[in-house]
């Protein structure tokens, strides 16, 4: 009671006409008084102070003034904290708790400007080079998570009036709870943490997950999912513990290559395939690129068959240069020769096991560029070539017969 006392003389002599006032209006004009003190430092510090100091503290397009803001609301609150006991004939239990509300409120407020923090120093991390390959964006929302748990008990440890020491006990009770509600978080921070250390997948790569239908770029990595857009523009949102526990394709290998591969096959009809003739040979040298492989063929096979001509042995036992390998050898000098083909790369032209469909010629080799669009316009033109070359060596592409076909053979 004497502390009111106190504090009323203050009041009276600060403010002398408030001396023949109800004692209600005292307070309330008190009150009002704390609160306009409040509103002008909070109007100084944000509009002025904070203008002032952000001007000085910005650098390189991040601004620190969300950070600056949070902290500057604890200004007012510790007026009114420290300014309530000064208002008169207030009541203990109200100053009690107009205080423990603001001390909350200080702490919400402390507990806010330091997450801004925390989203500042992702935001300059990721202007670094590394930081598509290593992103920490996980683990500053894992941060946020226990700063956000720390002051939600420290408020309830302050609203009740207790020690936050008594809040914790309880916290060991609750244990299996939290495991069950945070399982996901916590699944997902493990997956992180493989993730970012194994340098298994970056903002910007292009992954295949079939399960999910995720077939596209990466564009966002958080603590419990990874966006992926897909080429048609829809977004996958894969959670992020499943790609541990499922596999995926990352293309990163292909991009950073700087080439993209050519598998494919042309069916040869097996009907065209057989020897060439003199004839035919000397017609092939039309192609310069044939020039070499006829060449050396010839000296091989010259020496070959001399042999079977010494021993008198039937001219079926000699060798000869068949289409199909001709064609083969062809394809492979059109590749090397082919300014979009990457020289440094595996490159070759096989036969498959002969089907039903006919023999499978696969071409396998490497574009010098990994852009999509110019890739399929290279392989393509690739394949137009082949296809319309084929003619050239007495083959042709295997096709299954259909109604033209068969109306053509019956009309024959």
């Amino acid at each position: 009671m004497r502390q009111f006392t106190t504090e009323s003389r203050l009041i009276t002599e600060v403010f002398p006409f408030l001396t023949d006032l109800p004692n209600w209006v005292e307070t309330l004009m008190g009150l009002g008084i704390l609160v306009l003190v409040a509103w002008i430092a909070n109007f100084i510090v944000k509009h002025i102070v904070l203008r002032i100091a952000t001007r000085w503290l910005q650098r390189d397009n991040l601004s620190p003034l969300p950070v600056v803001s949070r902290f500057a609301n604890v200004v007012p609150a510790l007026i009114i904290s420290n300014g309530i006991n000064l208002v008169p004939h207030l009541p203990p239990t109200v100053i009690t708790v107009i205080s423990n509300v603001v001390a909350a409120s200080i702490i919400l407020f402390i507990g806010m400007a330091f997450s801004k923090v925390l989203t500042l120093a992702q935001e300059v991390y990721e202007q670094r080079p590394d930081s598509a390959t290593r992103p920490i964006k996980g683990y500053v929302q894992m941060l946020k998570i226990v700063l956000y748990a720390g002051v939600g008990i420290l408020i309830i440890a302050k609203l009740m009036d207790e020690s936050p020491l008594l809040l914790l006990s309880g916290i060991g009770a609750m244990a299996a709870v939290v495991l069950l509600v945070f399982k996901d978080t916590i699944l997902s921070l493990v997956a992180s943490v493989q993730l970012t250390s194994n340098d298994m997948l970056r903002v910007g790569d292009w992954i295949e997950m079939p399960a999910l239908n995720a077939d596209g770029d990466v564009i966002d990595i958080a603590l419990h999912t990874v966006k992926v857009q897909n080429w048609d523009k829809t977004i996958t949102t894969i959670p992020t513990h499943r790609l541990i526990s499922e596999s995926f394709k990352n293309w990163r290998g292909m991009s950073e290559s700087g080439g993209r591969r050519i598998k494919r096959s042309i069916f040869i009809d097996q009907n065209g395939i057989r020897f060439l003739t003199d004839e035919e040979k000397e017609d092939l040298h039309r192609f310069h690129l044939l020039d070499e492989y006829l060449g050396q063929k010839k000296t091989e096979l010259a020496k070959w068959n001399a042999t079977i001509e010494k021993a008198g042995r039937d001219p079926v036992n000699s060798r000869r240069v068949t289409n199909i390998g001709t064609f083969r050898a062809y394809v492979i000098e059109y590749l090397r020769a082919h300014a979009d083909i990457a020289k440094g790369m595996t490159l070759l032209v096989r036969q498959l096991d002969p089907t039903s469909k006919g023999l499978p010629i696969e071409i396998y080799c490497f574009t010098n560029t990994t852009n999509w669009t110019a890739y399929e316009g290279i392989q393509s033109d690739i394949f137009d070539h082949m296809l319309a070359i084929l003619p050239e060596f007495g083959l042709r592409p295997f096709q299954e017969p259909s109604g033209l076909d068969l109306q053509k053979r019956l009309s024959a």
